[in-house]
């Protein structure tokens, strides 16, 4: 079965592909063509060189979308390098402190790894330590609190707007800001300065061209005028949560000592704590919501039977981040050998942009890819969240609101189908996030409660 076209094929500025000489997967309005390319790259090019693409002058890029290619990738840190993991041996091999390094970099997150996970020993001691407590298997703490925040927000609408209602700002969106500011700890009032950092640092995702994710010396300047403020606020929250610790994530971390390093964390390496979890944990979850919404009025009885057997929620939105990944691609990985991909030679210090969208709609390994199968075997070999030793330390939290914030809306809804208004477009940018979402919604007449 191939992927059905939606009325937005026809608005995008890009003509829909029909042959490879057709396929950008970087180009203005290809969010809207992605699938009908991955059908013709698995097909005809599997493995895309894109000439000149590397990272020195000469080299190439290669664009992957098979399934087992993109694992063999992510599992195997040491031989397919981190971009990360590069940046942060050239920043210590100058000899720069954490602080030097984002007084020239400007980003927090790479300047606090650089004392905190400069290698891959230290990344899986930093995951354990640091993150594994809150946003990870010890996600399953804030079950309570993310319910709670499911239902304040369908309260919000339930009964003043009845009927339609635009799911992303008012739903999708909101749960996983509430959620973050809760976890680390941040009042409420301020979620709308922390959405707007949110946004500031995910630009050269969303704005930046080509593969590379490349931003204008205008948009990183414009980027960087954004995020004015971003490490005052943290660093004003770390001081005084050092003098009065609360049961939050940046009081752990102004507590916790780092057995890695055999200290406490400095202030610079929380900030960049904080900016990681603003980055992964607003986006992905709000495009996994909007988009499991979409699959549901496209699939009618799916609602109904998730809603009388709530055993199936789990499977649903497996499969869901299988069909339609929150992120699409990423060029992060750089080849340390000569390397055979699906029979092209890749030289070493190629850059390899991994198609995490693509390959979970590989027909070798999902058949009937483009099909909704709520029961489909062993569903969590999806790559959206990656997987292998650097598989995304967010992972749990994310399922855990996507599967809470499923089980409240069975609950107090009865029926979603399209509203008026929609056309589907996209963001630009490597994301899968549609820009508006208008739903008809069905109250509840005795709202149901069963574990989800």
């Amino acid at each position: 079965m191939s992927y059905s076209k939606h009325v937005n094929h026809e608005l995008s500025p890009m003509a829909c592909p029909s042959t490879l000489d057709d396929v950008d997967l970087f180009g203005d309005g290809a969010q809207e063509h992605w699938y009908e390319s991955y059908e013709i790259l698995h097909r005809d090019a599997p493995v895309l060189r894109i000439d000149g693409g590397g990272l020195t002058v000469g080299s190439d890029a290669f664009v992957l979308t098979k399934h087992a290619d993109v694992a063999r990738v992510v599992r195997d840190p040491d031989r397919f390098l981190s971009l990360t993991t590069k940046r942060l041996g050239q920043l210590a091999a100058q000899g720069l402190t954490p602080e030097e390094a984002y007084a020239s970099q400007r980003n927090l997150m790479t300047a606090s790894m650089l004392s905190l996970r400069p290698t891959q020993q230290l990344y899986f001691q930093h995951r354990r330590e640091l993150t594994d407590p809150w946003v990870g298997p010890g996600a399953l703490r804030h079950r309570e609190m993310i319910t709670r925040h499911a239902n304040e927000l369908v309260d919000e609408w339930i009964e003043h707007q009845p009927g339609q209602i635009e799911f992303i700002s008012q739903f999708a969106r909101p749960l996983p800001q509430r959620v973050m500011a809760s976890i680390l700890g941040f009042p409420s009032a301020d979620i709308p300065r922390l959405a707007a950092w949110g946004d500031a640092v995910v630009t050269p995702f969303v704005h930046g061209t080509g593969l590379r994710h490349e931003l204008t010396p205008e948009q990183t300047a414009d980027m960087l005028e954004r995020l004015d403020g971003f490490q005052d606020y943290i660093y004003e929250h770390v001081t005084a949560k050092r003098q009065q610790p609360q049961d939050d994530m940046v009081s752990f971390l102004c507590g916790v000592h780092y057995e890695a390093l055999d200290r406490k964390l400095t202030d610079l390496e929380i900030a960049g704590i904080v900016h990681a979890m603003i980055i992964g944990g607003l986006e992905t979850t709000q495009y996994a919501l909007e988009e499991q919404a979409q699959l549901l009025c496209e699939h009618p009885g799916t609602f109904e039977t998730l809603r009388a057997d709530r055993s199936k929620l789990r499977g649903f939105v497996e499969e869901a981040m299988r069909m339609r990944s929150p992120t699409h691609g990423l060029s992060t990985r750089v080849t340390a050998h000569d390397e055979v991909f699906q029979g092209v030679e890749v030289p070493a210090e190629s850059l390899l942009h991994l198609r995490f969208g693509a390959a979970n709609v590989d027909a070798e390994e999902f058949s009937c890819p483009f099909d909704l199968d709520v029961d489909r075997a062993a569903v969590t070999r999806h790559l959206t969240f990656s997987t292998g030793p650097r598989v995304c330390p967010g992972a749990t939290l994310s399922r855990l609101e996507q599967q809470i914030a499923w089980g409240v809306l069975l609950d107090r809804i009865e029926s979603i189908e399209y509203g008026e208004g929609n056309d589907w477009l996209h963001q630009p940018g490597i994301m899968l996030g549609t820009l508006a979402l208008h739903l008809r919604v069905t109250k509840a007449e005795q709202p149901t409660s069963q574990p989800s």
